[in-house]
């Protein structure tokens, strides 16, 4: 059997929070003159080498994390914000260094990471293609080879030889990107950094780490989009809090976080409480529950009957706000959203709000979906600008059956979760 092409054996990794490393010898001569003179270098510099404090309490961002990854593998890693994932793809690319244990590459190693990680700031775009292409052991022909493959990928004609440090985020990570792909690197390495580029381009993406795959390289790929991964990856790791808790099939370890995500999050915890979550913060979901037509709150609905969706919500400005537009979807046990994200803006209907918090209620008549569990994503806008998306959902929505068509039938299950009704005829033609 082949040597895996990635293979992490029992890593950790440890930081003092509010501390930096002693990398430089300039950090180690400072380090040494400070004990010299009787001074504590924690005070002065925040030096690792110091025993953890309250000070500078210690956090291990990976514990004992150990892993395979055979050549032609796609796997995915998933976890909450902080459950450990870019600090392991930082270990993989050598940009930091483990605690604790060992990570093999076999392979040459293409990633993308967070925006601004492999580019010099000061070189223009087609100054950066050639030098990572160096980087990556490639000859100055093999990479004019690729050089106009990776442009055009990049739709970046027009700036390439303008310095990368003028860039959008978005342009900035479309070049990145193309360069990681279309460099035949042996292992790509690809963080949730996609999230910054458009949908098109993040479509675009998607398609060429497929063909990157059938290509029978390997791929790692870190994401919160749960259909990208189910798409893509066979195999599966889940993240929590710096440790594996769950590796196998994609679709089985998709399943166990989302409900874990909101089994220890989404209830316990409660929504106003939670991090995992992105926004300006202006105004913030704060609750969510389910409602029947006489205002009850339920924890299950009928298919076919008449749902209410109610989200509370927190005004942090202080002042009174308009144009606010909020929007849910809902999405299967992987993920896979099952039904088109709704804007309350997409029926005419954006919120003046004078209060410090209020109640958004949508209904939706004659509920479309077949028995099973759906898990209820939530986003807010303010005057257009994001100001509240909990990454992990709001909440769960469970579903019985019900009598949806009035004709007794119950529709087809999980294998087609989203009912529909029409009007049938038949008009009949001449012979």
């Amino acid at each position: 059997m082949d040597a895996p092409a990635i293979s992490v054996q029992n890593i950790s990794k440890r930081y003092h929070l509010g501390s930096i490393n002693r990398r430089t010898l300039a950090d180690e001569i400072r380090y040494g003159w400070l004990k010299l003179c009787g001074q504590d270098p924690v005070v002065h510099m925040g030096t690792v080498g110091a025993k953890p404090s309250k000070r500078n309490p210690e956090f291990w961002a990976l514990r004992d994390v150990s892993f395979d990854v055979q050549p032609g593998e796609i796997v995915g890693i998933i976890g909450r914000n902080g459950a450990g994932k870019s600090t392991l793809l930082k270990i993989l690319t050598r940009i930091t260094e483990p605690t604790a244990g060992k990570a093999f590459i076999n392979g040459r190693v293409g990633s993308l990471l967070e925006v601004g990680t492999g580019f010099h700031p000061e070189l223009t775009g087609r100054e950066n293609i050639y030098m990572n292409g160096t980087i990556l052991g490639l000859k100055k022909r093999e990479i004019a080879a690729k050089f106009d493959q990776i442009v055009t990928f990049a739709e970046v004609e027009k700036f390439l030889d303008t310095p990368v440090k003028r860039y959008s985020s978005g342009m900035y990570v479309r070049l990145a990107f193309a360069v990681a792909a279309h460099l035949d690197p042996e292992i790509l390495i690809v963080d949730e950094v996609l999230a910054v580029g458009d949908t098109a381009f993040q479509k675009k993406c998607l398609g060429k780490m497929g063909a990157v795959a059938r290509e029978g390289r390997t791929i790692l790929f870190v994401s919160h989009n749960m259909a990208a991964i189910e798409n893509l990856c066979s195999h599966c790791i889940l993240l929590q809090d710096g440790t594996i808790a769950g590796d196998g099939p994609t679709d089985e370890i998709i399943s166990r976080y989302l409900r874990k995500a909101m089994d220890s999050t989404g209830e316990a915890k409660g929504l106003s409480e939670r991090t995992d979550r992105s926004g300006s913060g202006a105004v913030v979901l704060s609750d969510f529950h389910l409602e029947d037509t006489k205002g009850r709150q339920v924890s299950a609905l009928q298919s076919g009957a008449d749902a209410i969706f109610a989200f509370t919500i927190s005004n942090r400005t202080g002042k009174s706000i308009q144009r606010l537009d909020a929007g849910f979807s809902i999405h299967d046990a992987t993920g896979s959203q099952v039904f088109t994200i709704l804007y309350s803006s997409y029926q005419n209907h954006e919120f003046e709000m004078t209060s410090a918090r209020g109640c958004i209620r949508c209904k939706v008549p004659e509920l479309p979906l077949a028995a099973g569990r759906y898990r209820i994503g939530a986003r807010l806008t303010l005057q257009g600008v994001e100001t509240d998306w909990p990454q992990d959902g709001v909440g769960w929505l469970d579903v019985i059956e019900g009598d949806f068509y009035g004709s007794g039938h119950k529709g087809f299950g999980s294998h087609a979760p989203f009912l529909l009704k029409g009007d049938w005829n038949l008009a009949e033609q001449g012979s």
